[in-house]
């Protein structure tokens, strides 16, 4: 390597260390303690395993060793979490300047894998609400196999319990893998009822502060997004504002349909594909839909144009 080569490559360097000097963004670990992004998907993937035994096809389970299995899986996972779960806890005392019970880290572990059952008994419904909902499906089998729809929605019921412990990052890391992985954005702040189906779903986003009720269905492209958002006398974002919609039980979204702002859509409503929507629905078991501009159809005769 030539010495000119050697001096740009020193003064790139030199500028690119100034733009750190404001420690703004600078993941060295002794510095701001992150998670490790890799650890946590493959803690995500163990939580996984442990909920739906086997269909990773890593490792076979059989019912005759299940309780085995799963307990020898445990305690790997639970140093694992804790520790992850550690770091992202240092990281909020240090940018939030503020202290936290110790063993924090350990508390939320636990509190995490004590809802595994719940969270499983949930993810069954939505596995049944699916099968039900849904004509091409054969089996619940296929369902959590292969099913975008479930795999976010899974992925989902275990980050919403780190967001409401008020865990920093694991859970917008977990729900941006599936998001990747899926095409559903579903935020870990969303609060989502029983026997939830997203059919298709590609192009389905729930925001933070959704609430949606039991057996509510949405298809692909749907958006339960925000309509404003409020700033301070700053003119800076508010954070943690209400500004997403509720979905009561028993709700359809269909294809395409958008629902922006802290509005209330009534149980049993069905909201059509393709509406743009911000004000609430308060009648139960309404019917909203958009009225396109009228079709006209021809019927071409030999090469005519």
């Amino acid at each position: 390597m030539t010495s000119s080569s050697l001096d740009f490559l020193s003064q790139v360097s030199r500028k690119l260390e100034e733009t750190f000097l404001d420690g703004q963004a600078v993941s060295y670990r002794d510095g701001l303690c992150l998670p490790r992004r890799e650890n946590v998907l493959r803690i995500l993937m163990g939580l996984l395993e442990i909920l739906f035994p086997g269909y990773s096809g890593k490792e076979d389970f059989y019912r005759a060793s299940l309780m085995g299995s799963l307990a020898g899986r445990l305690p790997g996972l639970y140093q694992a979490l804790a520790q992850e779960l550690s770091l992202a806890l240092t990281y909020l005392e240090r940018v939030a300047q503020k202290s936290l019970p110790p063993n924090e880290g350990e508390r939320v572990a636990q509190l995490l894998l004590e809802k595994l059952p719940e969270i499983r008994e949930w993810l069954k419904l939505d596995c049944r609400a699916a099968l039900d909902g849904d004509p091409a499906t054969r089996s619940l089998d296929e369902i959590i196999l292969a099913y975008p729809g479930f795999r976010a929605i899974a992925v989902h019921r275990i980050a919403h319990v780190l967001y409401k412990e008020g865990i920093p990052l694991i859970p917008r890391i977990m729900s941006e893998y599936a998001h990747a992985a899926t095409g559903i954005d579903i935020h870990p702040g969303a609060t989502i009822g029983k026997s939830f189906f997203i059919d298709h779903g590609t192009g389905v986003v729930i925001g933070e502060t959704s609430v949606l009720g039991d057996n509510v269905k949405l298809y692909q492209g749907v958006t339960l997004g925000a309509l404003s958002f409020p700033k301070d006398g700053c003119g800076r974002l508010i954070k943690g504002s209400k500004r997403h919609p509720n979905l009561e039980d028993n709700v359809t979204v269909y294809a395409g349909a958008t629902i922006l702002g802290d509005v209330t859509i009534a149980h049993h409503s069905v909201i059509g594909g393709n509406v743009w929507l911000t004000e609430s629905i308060p009648d139960p078991y309404s019917r909203v839909l958009f009225s396109p501009a009228e079709l006209q159809v021809k019927i071409r005769k030999g090469n005519q144009p």
